[in-house]
């Protein structure tokens, strides 16, 4: 896949089902598959491509990133996946647009690394009323060119939820108007919803509490990093979908 190699060359407590509910839907013929439109937001500080891609043209719209923090990747594979799953999917598409943005972070998930290149946490580098400056959250809001990217795409596409892959906390965190979607995702896996409260200079707390945007923040356990892409898509791709499609199908 052309996408996945680029991104490889850029970087040289509430429900817990036994087994959670499954999205039906029919492949589609390839003649009808809707194909992701692949871009780059930004580089990083290290000058690795910021990735994205958008999939369908609806205007209901979910914003989708993973690995904000380098050494938290299980997220980026899901991210892959669900840009593969939602164009053979195409019913799902109806009236909806998706943006994806699998590395977030692609110095700092090629040095294993939490912080981007300059040393700064980019999940406390957002333009909240409760960031604090310093040399880890950033001397200015997104002053971060990775921080800047995620805000550019906010503003762009005005999503109307987002969703935030980080580890390893093993929940389903929210901000802002997102209980009922938390718990609708948590219908789809086996994470439990735990408020974790809004982080200082967060994506959380900037989409969430400033921009009053739906925003969870899955967060997975930390021996998601042992799981194959197969694995971990069972396991969670399921909530990725329903996050998608809440709370119904668009007319």
């Amino acid at each position: 896949m052309i996408w996945v190699l680029s991104v490889a060359l850029g970087i040289a407590g509430c429900y817990a089902p036994v087994s959670p509910p499954q999205i039906i839907a029919q492949p589609q013929p390839p003649s009808v598959i809707p194909k992701a439109t692949h871009h780059i937001v930004g580089k990083s500080v290290q000058n690795r491509p910021i990735m994205f891609a958008v999939v369908g043209q609806g205007l209901d719209t979910t914003f989708i990133l993973s690995t904000i923090h380098g050494n938290e990747s299980a997220g980026t594979p899901l991210v892959q996946r669900l840009a593969e799953y939602l164009q053979q999917h195409a019913d799902l598409l109806q009236g909806r647009k998706v943006v994806l943005l699998p590395v977030v972070n692609p110095d700092g998930m090629a040095h294993n690394s939490r912080y981007n290149a300059n040393g700064v946490d980019l999940n406390r580098n957002f333009a909240a009323a409760n960031r604090r400056n310093s040399a880890q959250h950033g001397y200015s809001p997104l002053s971060e060119p990775e921080a800047a990217a995620i805000a550019s795409l906010i503003r762009q596409y005005s999503p109307d939820r987002i969703v935030s892959i980080h580890q390893p906390s093993a929940c389903i965190d929210y901000d802002g108007p997102a209980w009922a979607l938390a718990n609708h995702m948590a219908q789809h896996c086996d994470l439990p919803v735990r408020k974790l409260g809004a982080q200082s200079g967060s994506l959380g707390s900037y989409a969430g509490l400033t921009l009053n945007i739906p925003i969870i923040t899955l967060e997975l356990p930390g021996n998601t990093d042992s799981l194959n892409d197969d694995s971990l898509w069972q396991r969670y791709g399921p909530a990725l979908v329903a996050a998608v499609i809440y709370p119904n199908r668009p007319k």
